[in-house]
């Protein structure tokens, strides 16, 4: 018998496996907008994580037919007044690499007090039926900004994030610990929840 598929709403096959990892055990394949043939970009003009994520996973659902899942995450920091927020990806300009927004992070974060450096990754998930019913789940991490990036694990701002029960940076986790720990790790496992249900019910296809 076919497995039920579950788009992802993205071309990066790199995202499909990490969800892949995060949904390891749900008896459904998981597919990219490349695999089911949908192309061109969602624009995000949302104001919130919840916004952004809802637009995605219901165009993905609405141009497939599939149960999709989108996610919007981002960093915030309470110093710099919760940003870079949903904006992170594009905080230090739009050609930016990883390592220039870390760099810029830390230059907006220059004489910062330890106490003070705190901030939070916030990770919400939207799973979209092609019926226009829309299920959120959300996840966070509290850290610490650290003065200097450190570890060579991850991507985005995973350098400059210190995870104090860890002692370590979310650059210096081995995959499986960041998985367990992470924002986007812990909205995956309420995802799990709706996404068995789903399977359950037979409204994956």
């Amino acid at each position: 018998m076919t497995r039920p598929r579950l788009l992802v709403a993205t071309a990066n096959r790199g995202k499909v496996a990490e969800y892949e990892a995060l949904l390891e055990g749900l008896d459904c394949e998981l597919v990219s907008l490349a695999d089911v043939g949908v192309v061109g970009d969602v624009e995000e003009t949302g104001t919130t994580y919840e916004e952004n994520a809802r637009i995605k996973a219901w165009a993905g659902a609405a141009r497939s037919g599939l149960v999709t899942l989108a996610d919007d995450s981002g960093l915030e920091v309470d110093a710099l007044y919760g940003a870079p927020g949903i904006y992170s990806a594009r905080y230090a300009g739009d050609d930016a690499s990883d390592a220039d927004r870390v760099a810029y992070l830390l230059e907006n974060m220059k004489g910062v007090p330890w106490p003070q450096r705190t901030a939070r990754f916030v990770c919400v998930i939207a799973l979209a039926l092609p019926d226009g019913e829309v299920t959120l789940c959300r996840g966070e991490c509290a850290g610490f900004i650290v003065e200097e990036p450190r570890g060579t694990e991850g991507f985005g701002y995973d350098p400059a994030f210190f995870v104090p029960e860890l002692n370590r940076t979310v650059s210096e986790l081995p995959a499986e610990v960041k998985n367990r720990i992470s924002h986007r790790g812990k909205a995956a496992v309420e995802a799990r929840k709706v996404l068995r249900n789903f399977i359950d019910e037979g409204r994956c296809q």
